[in-house]
């Protein structure tokens, strides 16, 4: 009994050492706010990239991965290196629930290597392929709710992607790059597998840049035009319509052999029950690829187009607009609430009157509706625009600001991405009335608070509307706020100026 004890102890130790020394900081990003760490992890295929480390983000306190891709000499870093800032700088710009998010890039040249170095949001949650193959052990079926549900959040994301200007082609979409939260909430990975794929030179790269073609099991997922001929949406529609069939049947049978036949997907797609969900499917595989819906015409197909409940446009329309709601709003609202008080009521001629009351609503459970909806469970594209989204460049970035970074060269200020959430201004005049002190108070959708202070001079009060844009140019340039909150607190600022012009001190609230 006491060797045994101690053989396990033995054997809990080495596995805690273990867990240390993976724990263990091997590398620092130039500005400190990224660790890099010994322990490996699989992220989806990226061109390129040999292997992938866990990282951590020391600003946000959270887990991501460290990406490297290592060059064969400087010579053919250097040829690549403007495409390379071009192509990175527009990936940090792709912003979307649905996408697994592009943090933060740098290069890096030493006497001896050459390389790029790229942090990415982290999925610990797995992936969907995983996540098919547990249902499918423990003899579930996928549940057509669920499966709606997941169709709308990639093609959401895919409809995103190929709405940019310029469009952006997945081109390595399976079941291996979509990964699944514990929440139900779906994120695309590797959006910049075709991206890398045109950027970084064969050969001239340590790791695979066309790993797709190496990874027989994933060959399906690839339309019979793929390499042959330009990059075009109908490459992802027909991966996402395999991704489709996938998540209905849990998985396509491929018969002992590696490679999954046409005959088999073929058969996947008719096992189908529902006639609505095989239409949905086979028009996605249609192998001309002209005749392919795009992501934006799915999300009008039958199976999945519904008319949104009053409560999800109400929920999207108080995430929008939470920068204008005091902290706790729900909360301190159903709190004053009577619940035997009648929210809704429904009269009918032939029957009693349907009476709907606050009790019957659950504080917790609307809070957490809140939360899905704010992380993207429930996107509403179906009445999207379909007009284009610009990718930016860098625009607070100069061309010196711009050139290779070498460690430990300090990184460049990088902008700023989270929103504001909640704004408060306080003006105060001095005895004399000679300045005037602004204080402004702003809490960021990450729950960090920010304080901004300086004095100003009364004639900038009277010309507020000028003298509160150049203030918020100057705010976004030193990456105190997103360029995207810029109009929203121009606009405020101007409201608080104008209270202020009437009295000698005022503070207003938002």
């Amino acid at each position: 009994m006491t060797m045994s004890v101690q053989e396990n102890t033995s054997g809990s130790g080495e596995k805690e050492e273990e867990s240390e020394d993976e724990s263990e900081i091997v590398e620092e990003s130039p500005c400190g706010r990224w660790q890099k760490r010994k322990e490996q992890v699989s992220q989806g295929n990226v061109p390129g990239v040999e292997s992938a480390s866990l990282a951590m983000d020391t600003e946000e306190g959270v887990e991501v991965v460290w990406n490297e891709v290592l060059f064969q000499d400087k010579k053919i870093f250097k040829s690549v290196e403007e495409k390379m800032k071009e192509m990175f700088e527009n990936l940090m710009q792709v912003d979307h629930p649905n996408i697994v998010k592009f943090h933060k890039y740098w290069l890096d040249i030493g006497d001896n290597h050459a390389r790029v170095v790229f942090i990415t949001e982290y999925m610990s949650s797995g992936s969907l392929k995983q996540f098919l193959k547990k249902t499918k052990k423990n003899h579930k079926t996928m549940n057509v709710k669920a499966w709606k549900r997941w169709c709308t959040q990639i093609l959401s994301a895919l409809s995103y992607l190929h709405s940019c200007d310029p469009p952006i082609i997945h081109g390595n979409l399976t079941c291996d790059t979509i990964f699944i939260q514990h929440n139900g909430l779906i994120k695309i990975g590797s959006v910049w597998h075709r991206l890398f794929v045109n950027v970084f030179p064969e050969g001239g790269v340590h790791g695979e840049i066309h790993q797709q073609r190496v990874d027989k099991k994933n060959l399906h997922f690839f339309p019979p035009e793929y390499g042959s001929c330009e990059d075009d949406y109908a490459i992802d529609i027909f991966s996402f319509g395999i991704c489709a069939l996938e998540m209905a049947v849990l998985e396509i049978q491929a018969n002992g052999d590696s490679v999954v036949s046409k005959e088999a997907i073929t058969n996947a797609g008719q096992s189908l029950e529902d006639p609505l969900m095989r239409e949905f499917t086979q028009s996605c595989l249609r192998h001309n690829p002209r005749l392919r819906p795009t992501a934006h015409d799915l999300l009008f197909h039958r199976v999945l187009f519904e008319v949104h409940s009053l409560k999800l446009l109400a929920a999207h329309c108080l995430i929008n607009n939470q920068y204008m709601l005091p902290e706790n709003c729900v909360e301190e609202k159903t709190k004053a609430f009577d619940p035997n008080g009648v929210l809704a009521e429904i009269i009918h001629n032939d029957r009693p009157r349907f009476q709907l009351k606050y009790s019957n609503v659950s504080p917790l459970e609307l809070d957490k509706f809140l939360e899905d909806v704010k992380n993207g469970i429930y996107p509403l594209m179906n009445f999207a625009s379909t007009r284009p989204h610009p990718v930016p460049r860098a625009l607070s970035m100069s061309q010196e600001h711009m050139e290779t970074v070498k460690t430990p060269t300090p990184e460049p200020q990088e902008a700023e991405t989270r929103k504001v959430v909640q704004m408060h201004c306080n003006l105060e005049s001095n005895e004399d009335t000679t300045k005037i002190h602004l204080t402004l108070f702003l809490k960021l959708e990450d729950k960090l608070h920010r304080q901004l202070s300086c004095d100003i001079m009364p004639m900038f009060v009277v010309i507020s509307a000028d003298s509160s844009r150049d203030l918020v140019n100057e705010l976004i340039h030193h990456a105190f706020i997103s360029e995207d909150d810029g109009d929203k607190i121009v606009t405020f600022l101007e409201d608080a100026l104008s209270h202020h012009r009437g009295s000698a001190s005022a503070i207003t609230t938002i």
